[in-house]
């Protein structure tokens, strides 16, 4: 195993090329380490230079209801009312505090997607 720091995009393509190879490697082997380790070091790297921004706040409540199962009409009762909710939705309101604690409570929303309410 000759496992290296990813420093360079030429690095990153070799690592993901080694990945590729030990794909499959059973766990507690050489090469499963190996996996292990490289897929550690791409993850860390990925981040670093590709990072996924958090969504804004209505694009989060929308996903986290369509989960759910739920309408906008079941958002009403989590901020208030079907005109507040119509609001948030429509960008015409910003979320309040206890409107993001209560997201967050009952939707299960991280709370970091809500402070980005636009």
């Amino acid at each position: 195993m000759d496992v290296r720091p990813i420093r360079t995009k030429r690095d990153y393509e070799r690592a993901l090329k080694r990945i590729e190879e030990l794909w499959g490697a059973e766990v507690g082997t050489a090469e499963g380490d190996e996996l292990d380790v490289l897929a550690t070091l791409v993850d860390s790297y990925e981040s670093q230079h590709f990072p996924i921004p958090a969504p804004d706040a209505i694009s989060a409540i929308k996903f986290r209801l369509e989960q759910m199962g739920l309408k906008q009409a079941d958002l009403a009762g989590i901020v208030g009312g079907s005109n507040r909710a119509s609001d948030i939705m429509s960008g015409k309101r910003k979320l309040t505090v206890k409107m993001i604690k209560s997201l967050h409570e009952k939707l299960n929303i991280p709370v970091e997607s809500l402070i980005n309410a636009g």
